[in-house]
């Protein structure tokens, strides 16, 4: 690649028609479910966590009552977790580093640097500090999707696709917060 960026309104259409294509050909996009059955195909490895069932119709049910909710769902996942979700989600991760790796030598050292308004702010210019900054902001993240029943790309970008109310108020709420947060973080001292 030349080292050019995507414009952000190409970026913006791509996704667009990922998304409906993605509607259209298999079913909306979202992954944070994928990390409970991760958490569900561990811990069924190392106890039964998951059974079949007559009762459901996706034939499995479990304990965890996460896991048995709709119909089994979730406890099917866990059984044969070669699925749509992990597919979406394995893509998300080889798309990452495939974007990482294309820029390869054409990144330039201020790019590999913390950002100025990071090191402005915060004073740590650390490579580790702030991959452990980002990994407890990203353990905080998963930890909110699941208690909003959904992520970023469940809620916001799936859900406001199909007009779901839910999508509107997920988004609405992260904006409330998101929004004051980045000013109390981002903003510049005097203005």
């Amino acid at each position: 690649m030349n080292g050019k960026r995507l414009n952000w309104m190409y970026g913006g259409l791509l996704l667009g028609i990922v998304m409906a294509l993605a509607m259209i050909l298999a079913k909306p996009v979202g992954g944070s479910t994928q990390f409970v059955i991760a958490d569900g195909i561990i811990w069924n490895s190392i106890s039964p966590l998951v059974q079949t069932s007559e009762e459901t119709k996706t034939g499995y049910t479990s304990e965890n009552s996460y896991l048995a909710k709709s119909d089994g769902k979730h406890a099917k996942a866990v059984a044969n977790p070669i699925n749509y979700g992990f597919i979406f989600v394995l893509s998300v991760l080889i798309g990452g580093l495939l974007s990482k790796y294309t820029q390869g030598p054409n990144r330039s050292k201020d790019e590999a640097e913390a950002p100025t308004v990071w090191t402005n702010k915060f004073g740590i210019n650390s490579t580790i500090k702030r991959y452990i900054i980002s990994f407890i902001g990203g353990v905080l993240i998963i930890f909110g999707a699941r208690l909003a029943g959904g992520c970023t790309s469940g809620h916001m970008m799936s859900g406001m696709m199909q007009t779901s109310i839910s999508g509107y108020l997920f988004t609405f709420g992260v904006f409330i917060v998101a929004v004051p947060i980045a000013l109390l973080f981002y903003a510049k001292k005097g203005a």
